[in-house]
């Protein structure tokens, strides 16, 4: 291994020795250094995922998260210098990691948290504005979804559960499968429960379809679906960009 691999295999994992080569000013070791170095290094990276996931903090705890921070942060340095986009592997990370396993639940509601942090960090784009277009014209619009839109479909009741945990006095999320769209209208983004059809809506919406073909595809996957209150969900949510006057 490289002098530079082995700082950085040492500088992650504090079982290991600071490298030999390395000296302080005075030309001797320069291990209480290096460990000091290497303490401020775990703490920042630690401190970025509890940042960037903070529902996964609040639902295991602080000096359980910490321990987990820790056995992550070793397997999975940070490959991007951006700390604010530090973790993006931790949600596969969470679904391999034994003293979780029971909380199945967990990497969804990881992804919902990283999901809003893409969000908050995406390119912006003009909203899909259709004031002053009539009705009908609308209908023939291909709108697709921004950049800062996801959706994120879950076995678990993964809105419920990030709503329980931030919002005060919110219920508590009931069993069952939940689908979420993840819009940002200004600068935060914000997770929406997605009502039956919603995914087959947002997957119909990449610019090549009209709005009308998108609304009788998801009526024909989902017939009971409440198409009204999908179209004004995405419309003002911010989920949707696209140029509103090339059709008419």
């Amino acid at each position: 291994m490289s002098g530079q691999g082995q700082f950085g295999a040492a500088l992650l994992d504090p079982a290991q020795p600071a490298p030999k080569a390395l000296r302080n000013p005075f030309g001797g070791s320069a291990g209480k250094r290096f460990d000091v170095y290497r303490n401020n290094v775990a703490v920042s990276l630690t401190q970025a995922l509890e940042t960037g996931f903070p529902t996964i903090a609040k639902l295991v705890g602080d000096d359980f998260f910490k321990a987990m921070a820790g056995v992550y942060l070793r397997a999975n340095p940070p490959a991007d210098p951006r700390l604010a986009l530090y973790g993006t592997s931790f949600p596969g990370f969470l679904a391999r990691f034994a003293p979780v396993a029971h909380l199945r639940y967990l990497p969804d509601v990881a992804r919902l948290d990283l999901g809003l942090r893409q969000s908050y960090h995406a390119a912006d784009a003009a909203p899909f504005d259709t004031t002053g277009i009539d009705p009908a014209a609308v209908m023939a619009l291909s709108p697709r979804l921004a950049p800062a839109t996801l959706v994120l479909s879950s076995r678990h009741p993964v809105h419920g559960i990030w709503r329980y945990n931030t919002t005060e006095g919110a219920p508590k999320p009931a069993p069952g499968a939940q689908d979420v769209l993840l819009a940002r209208k200004g600068f935060d983004p914000m997770p929406y429960l997605l009502p039956p059809g919603g995914l087959t809506f947002a997957r119909a919406l990449k610019g090549r379809l009209t709005l009308s073909d998108a609304m009788t595809r998801t009526l024909a996957d989902h017939p009971k679906a409440d198409i009204a209150a999908l179209v004004t969900l995405f419309f003002t949510s911010g989920a949707l960009t696209g140029e509103p006057d090339r059709h008419s």
